[in-house]
């Protein structure tokens, strides 16, 4: 089949990749400027320094024997290593979170910055609308996006698919950058700290650079009830936060920026995965199996083999 998948994240990209193998024809589209979604991490540069930030998902961990496999290859290649201060079954991309991604898209035909907005029916198969979209017509669409872009996308066309991710709801979070000319006196992570879900010392996780950079994520609770204020309202409060942790005192801030997360965390639909042989629909993601990157990975494993099974 010739496929379009809708989501070049770790579920789409594992969906994409399992396809390929089999024989079939795939082609990703995202609307982010590169690899990465939530596993996406900020560069920046302040007086010359390149400042590190995983200001996504912070790490994950492998349970299952298949994302162990996987697992296994990625640390072979030198794109992901343990994090021992935030665990024994700790890992992180490196150099940055978004490593695994990366190197998954790079073996893929995949189309950033190009959002599709919708799909329609054209005869047998499908075409993929908004603006740049592709003119060829597709035996099957998958999405692999957000629960809350789900019924965009797939709309009329796969409502009961549209109305289980509009159940299934994802918490927010904003999440504050910092870089500091010492370092804190603060432990290398801080878990559930009132208005602080999380906090870490970004600069720990392997090949992050020497600059001391932290990164600092509201709780659910506080990231909702502070959703719309504006990013310098957020970085005082979160800042605030911190400095409490610190019983007060923090070293100057060098750089402090906020970035807010709609769609953080996600809820769980309890499918693993949807596929319809008869529509030539389906959809993969987090949202569908859990809030862990590796269930990102084993929706996109579960779907592919749905559609391996069915050819």
């Amino acid at each position: 089949m010739d496929i379009a998948i809708i989501g070049a994240g770790m579920a789409g990209l594992t969906c994409g990749q399992r396809l390929s193998s089999s024989g079939h024809s795939v082609r990703l589209f995202d609307k982010g400027r590169g690899p990465g979604g939530r596993m996406s991490a900020r560069h920046t540069q302040v007086a010359g320094d390149t400042l590190h930030f995983d200001h996504g998902a912070q790490y994950f961990t492998a349970r299952d024997e298949r994302f162990v496999r996987r697992t296994q290859e990625w640390e072979a290649d030198g794109i992901i290593a343990r994090w021992p201060e935030a665990g024994n079954d700790v890992w992180v991309g490196t150099p940055a979170m978004n490593a695994p991604v990366k190197a998954m898209a790079a073996e893929a035909d995949v189309t950033f910055g190009l959002r599709i907005e919708s799909i329609r029916k054209v005869g047998t198969g499908w075409k993929l609308l908004g603006e740049g979209a592709p003119a060829e017509i597709f035996d099957a669409v998958i999405s692999a996006v957000p629960a809350e872009q789900v019924a965009p996308l797939l709309g009329s066309q796969a409502p009961e698919i549209a109305s289980l991710a509009d159940a299934t709801v994802s918490d927010p979070c904003w999440t504050l950058m910092l870089a500091f000319d010492e370092r804190p006196d603060l432990p290398e992570t801080i878990r559930n700290a009132g208005p602080i879900g999380w906090a870490a010392r970004n600069t720990s996780k392997p090949g992050r650079g020497d600059t001391e950079c932290w990164v600092v994520q509201g709780s659910a609770e506080w990231s909702r009830e502070h959703l719309e204020d504006d990013a310098a309202a957020v970085e005082a409060l979160l800042l605030d936060q911190l400095r409490n942790q610190a019983n007060g005192t923090l070293p100057p801030v060098r750089h402090a920026s906020a970035h807010r997360w709609r769609y953080a965390m996600c809820g769980d639909a309890g499918e693993g995965a949807i596929w319809s042989a008869h529509t030539g629909l389906g959809a993969c993601g987090d949202w569908l199996h859990g809030p862990r990157v590796e269930n990102a990975f084993l929706s996109g494993w579960k779907l592919a083999q749905m559609m391996i099974d069915n050819d």
